[in-house]
């Protein structure tokens, strides 16, 4: 059930058929536990595809000012795959896939982009083995008719999803959506992982919370500044 929900998602945003993907390979299985207690909690997946293609998947739901750069650097790390002895031409493809529960670019929303390194005269693609796929959770609205046509739209709600309700939802009759939501299910009825989520929401809380006092505090200190000239 993992395997499939998980290919039917990487299919879905690279735009890819079922068929187009034979075999799919978990490099590196998240532990439940070990990555809700990281001090910086972060779902990071490495898959590879068709024994040919690297798939970093990663997800974070906080605005740390630092994506582009970070979302490079784990692309990076994928590119470099190259086994001893081996020609550059057999170098593994490597796509960083980011799902972010914020805005990347505020002067330019969009729901689900493509980057990739081009001519920025012709435009012309440098190499399509390097690529960065961006889903901004957040802007499910503007998903385009080829967004939906993938079901990408459907997982952003199934991301964003709070409620069963809202998950039986997601689902509706796919049996593929269904699995990932009794997945969801099996780890919601496990009580460590529901006492670590809540542990989670809390940390981020606090941290949101940080985040507005350091700024208020500032401000304040402006003005004392500014009456003090």
């Amino acid at each position: 059930n993992d395997i499939r929900a998980l290919k039917s998602l990487v299919c879905s945003v690279l735009h890819l058929a079922a068929d187009d993907v034979n075999e799919i390979e978990v490099c590196n299985p998240i532990e439940i536990g070990r990555a809700f207690d990281s001090k910086k909690f972060h779902l990071d997946l490495k898959v590879r595809f068709n024994n040919n293609t690297i798939v970093n998947l990663e997800m974070q739901v906080m605005n740390r000012g630092n994506w582009p750069e970070r979302s490079l650097s784990y692309l990076c790390r994928s590119y470099d795959n190259l086994n001893k002895g081996k020609d550059y031409k057999d170098v593994y493809g490597a796509v960083h896939i980011g799902f972010i529960d914020f805005t990347l670019f505020s002067d330019e929303p969009e729901f689900c982009a493509t980057y990739m390194m081009g001519n920025i005269k012709s435009h012309r693609i440098y190499s399509s083995k390097f690529a960065l796929k961006v889903v901004e959770l957040n802007n499910a609205n503007l998903a385009t008719d080829e967004d939906k046509q993938y079901g990408i739209d459907c997982w952003a709600k199934f991301f964003k999803a709070t409620t069963w309700e809202e998950l039986k939802m997601c689902a509706g009759g796919d049996d593929i959506m269904q699995s990932a939501v009794e997945i969801m299910y099996e780890y919601n009825e496990e009580e460590a992982v529901r006492d670590m989520c809540r542990e989670r929401e809390e940390a981020i809380a606090f941290e949101e919370f940080m985040k507005e006092e350091k700024i208020r505090l500032q401000a304040e200190l402006e003005e004392v500044h500014a009456k003090l000239k």
